[in-house]
Order: structure tokens, then sequence, then C-alpha cells
């Protein structure tokens, strides 16, 4: 495994007058992994990231980065959020500049770089995101997607090795989803340790090789998506719907009518090359 990026030991956290949303969560990051966080609405999924993130402040627990103890001071805190972007489930909660230039700069300059790397920086980033035409447009008067691209770009500019996604396809159309993943997908090829919460059992299938499945402020469980969705238990405390080409693998299996290669498909790609294995 992977040099450790981010290290969780018995975090928890109480939002004021509620229920605790957090209650003892430990986890172990490895740099480059790609995760999904799943689990029903309030189950700490975000409240955890606000957390990693140094948004929030835990009422126990400790945060450790690249090997770095986190503490409550402000230089730690920095460095945290420097190192761990957030793209927020809303775009409108993030963004604030009246230009897309303004807005994807905006955090590089914070970091109080020199101009030039900063120019650097966001000229890479409106590019990553192909958002060149876009630099001088109000962001606010920009489509959903594009929105969503624009906050991408924000995090891509700060250098963040760790990035969290909350509900990155919530409110997208197919095209801009399809988008977000090959996004997804350079920033992998980069090296870039991602965590993404999401209600789409297809995509978290697809997409990761590790699943962090929370229910009531813990963590249920934790492995590859495999081990996850077979476990009937965690799925029905979770409220996980099985992915439909797991769940059809699984019922041409069950009825004889394709022998259990322990392939799992993926992809429809995938499915089509099982199937004409099965079929041959």
């Amino acid at each position: 495994m992977a040099e450790s990026i981010l290290k969780v030991q018995n975090l928890s956290y109480q939002y004021s007058g509620e229920n605790q949303a957090l209650k003892h969560v430990s986890v172990d990051i490895a740099a480059g992994e790609r995760i999904c966080v799943v689990g029903s609405n309030g189950a700490g999924k975000s409240t955890f990231f606000l957390n990693v993130n140094g948004v929030l402040t835990p009422d126990a627990g400790e945060i450790y980065f690249k090997g770095h103890h986190v503490g409550r001071n402000k230089k730690d805190l920095n460095d945290l959020r420097r190192g761990i972007g957030i793209v927020f489930q809303d775009a409108d909660n993030q963004i604030i500049a009246s230009t897309v230039m303004g807005e994807v700069s905006f955090g590089p300059m914070n970091l109080k770089l020199p101009k030039a790397e900063v120019q650097a920086r966001v000229d890479e980033a409106l590019d990553y995101m192909n958002l060149e035409a876009f630099k001088n447009r109000a962001p606010h008067y920009c489509s959903g997607g594009e929105k969503k691209r624009i906050t991408i770009a924000d995090i891509i500019a700060m250098h963040s090795e760790v990035i969290i996604f909350d509900e990155p396809t919530a409110a997208l159309d197919p095209l801009n989803a399809v988008i977000l993943e090959e996004v997804l997908g350079k920033l992998v090829d980069q090296g870039k340790t991602l965590l993404i919460s999401t209600h789409d059992m297809d995509f978290a299938y697809r997409w990761a090789k590790r699943l962090l499945v929370f229910a009531d402020g813990e963590i249920i469980a934790d492995g590859t998506p495999e081990t996850v969705f077979a476990d009937d238990a965690i799925r029905i405390k979770a409220n996980l719907k099985k992915p439909m080409l797991l769940d059809v693998y699984e019922s041409m299996v069950s009825r004889g009518l394709a022998q259990d290669t322990g392939a799992y498909p993926k992809n429809i790609l995938q499915f089509e090359k099982w199937l004409d294995q099965v079929k041959a």
C-alpha cells in the first residue's frame, strides 16, 4: 500500500443541540487512492469531509496529514486546507467572485504566490476544465454544469494533493456527468487522492477502488466495491442499492444462464466482453 497521506483516529463531532454526527471514526487513506464515501443522508459523510478539511473542529480525535499531526493552530489548519481541497455539492455556496478568472485566482492569491505563478495556475486550471472562453464571464450566470467545472478549477489551481467531492454528480445532466468522470480520470492519472461522496451506486461500483460506508455517524464497512456490495447486512443497514451490472451478473449466474467467472464487469464494455466469453 502507498504511503499514508491522511489518517484519522477516533474522530467525533456533534452539532449544537443535535445527535452526535460522527462517533469515533478512524480511517487511514493512502496517497493516490480513489475512494467513494457512501451512505444515506445524515449518515455523517459531509460532516466527516468538513472535519478532515479543517472547516469544522472535531470534538475529539486526531487528524494526521502527510504524517504530521494537525493541531488547532492557524498554521496547521491553513496547511491542511491547502493540502485537502473540497468541491461542495452546491456550487453557489463556493463561488464568491464576479468573474470566472477572479474566482479561480482567489485561492492562489491568498497563498501570496508571485503574480506569474498565480497566472500560470489559473491558466492551467481553466485549460484543464475547458473554461478559457468563460474567464471574463460572471459565474453566477453560468449553467449548473459550468458552475461545477468552475469550482473544480478552484481546487485544481490550489494544487491540492487530496480532493474531496461532495455529491459531484448531483443536478448534472448526462453530458456534464461524462465530462466530470473524464476530469476525475485525469486527476487520478496525476496521482491525486480522491474522496467522493455519492448516492449513485453504479458510479461508485464502476469508478472506486475502495468504499467507505457510513451509517449513523460511523464507518460500518471499508473495502472493495465487490466486497461491500456482496454483504447484504451492510447494504441494508446503509440503505445502499446494488449496482445494476452486478445485479444482472448475479441474476444470470443464479439462474444458470452464465458461469460465475469472478470477473464482475464494472461497465457496459466489460459486461459485453463477459457475455461473449460465457456464450463461447
